[in-house]
């Protein structure tokens, strides 16, 4: 929790890059048609609402217009977080519009190059509804100009340092390639939401299988996947997904996806929560955890002085610290029951094994007795 911060202070919303880009658009045909730069302009949301958009500075350049907007994620921890996020509009040398946008992508917006995401190989990374938002805002703006909803525009959205914030995104992972995403679904970004992680997860899969994978690997994090490539070297890149703590969600998306086969790749402490059924992994039930743990132990060895030295300990990989060495069963039951629920949320159709990590990528527990 930040300093100041109490557990009722609200946390601030922002808006999406999707959001700030439309608006980019919407006050760059404002300067295009009238030579002046707006304070800020309203964006038509996705829900029928509008939300007052500060401009931060706009020029002509030639008869090209441009303005852009600083994005702001409110309280949400956004790599996009007061990035520049800019539109440059002209209009077309027709001799007779018709009242067409063409919207593409400019420096920092990446490019798709693997088939699967909700954008075609070749095209901007805009998303639809970003997409949609972008028009909206156009041709709001073109109707409030008076006469101008016929005319013919190229909107250019750009993203001046969009290629550096790339490399903090899964970004290459995806096949997005030269800078970043324009998404957002609702236009709004809500404090510490799940949504942007689960969109990824599911991007993640569809690129997978759209790649023509059949097997998909599920890890936790980057550590878990660097150790999980070093036993499945041979993988493609697109096999590895990383999931967070979103267990359930992870296993019903790849079997939605129709995977025929999905590895768990985890650490000790998840891999607690999972055997418990836990769909979302946090932390925070940590005491619950270790208090089954001591069950399993006792079932596993009968050794009541073991549960008692994990009923006492903090973490998992305290406890895991007793087990270790002189208790591999205790990790079997962990790993058994781990795959029972996992079994248990994908179904028979889809088969499921798993691997489980010490904290420097030692193997515990394998399914498949590699």
């Amino acid at each position: 929790m930040m300093p100041g911060m109490t557990r009722t202070t609200k946390l601030r919303s922002g808006f999406t890059t999707g959001t700030a880009a439309a608006a980019s658009a919407n006050a760059s045909v404002i300067l295009l048609m009238t030579g002046k730069v707006p304070d800020s302009v309203q964006v038509p949301l996705p829900g029928g609402e509008q939300l007052k958009i500060p401009i931060n500075g706009g020029r002509l350049v030639g008869e090209k217009a441009e303005c852009t907007v600083i994005k702001d994620a409110g309280d949400d921890p956004d790599v996009t977080h007061r990035a520049l996020i800019g539109a440059r509009v002209w209009k077309a040398n027709y001799v007779q519009g018709c009242g067409k946008i063409s919207i593409q992508g400019g420096e920092g917006v990446g490019v798709v190059t693997k088939p699967g995401l909700e954008v075609n190989v070749g095209e901007p990374a805009i998303n639809p509804v970003p997409r949609q938002m972008i028009l909206d805002a156009v041709q709001e703006a073109l109707a409030s100009s008076h006469g101008g909803t016929h005319m013919d525009l190229f909107v250019e959205i750009f993203v001046p340092k969009g290629l550096e914030l790339a490399k903090k995104t899964m970004n290459e992972r995806l096949g997005i390639v030269g800078g970043i995403s324009i998404l957002g679904t609702t236009g709004i970004v809500r404090p510490l939401s799940h949504d942007a992680y689960k969109a990824t997860i599911k991007s993640a899969l569809s690129v997978a299988r759209a790649a023509g994978l059949s097997e998909i690997i599920l890890t936790t994090g980057r550590r878990s996947e660097r150790f999980a490539q070093a036993i499945w070297h041979e993988s493609r890149q697109e096999a590895f997904v990383q999931i967070g703590d979103y267990f359930k969600f992870s296993i019903d998306a790849s079997t939605t996806q129709g995977f025929e086969k999905i590895l768990l790749a985890v650490f000790f402490g998840k891999a607690v929560k999972m055997a418990q059924g836990f769909h979302h992994t946090h932390a925070a039930k940590s005491q619950m955890s270790m208090e089954r743990l001591a069950e399993w132990a006792v079932e596993a060895t009968a050794e009541e002085t073991l549960a008692k030295m994990i009923r006492a300990a903090n973490t998992a990989r305290e406890a895991l610290g007793f087990i270790r060495n002189d208790y591999p069963a205790v990790v079997g039951a962990v790993g058994e029951r781990m795959l029972r629920s996992a079994h248990d949320l994908a179904g028979p159709q889809c088969k499921v094994e798993g691997v489980i990590f010490d904290y420097d990528g030692t193997i515990l527990f394998d399914s498949m007795k590699r």
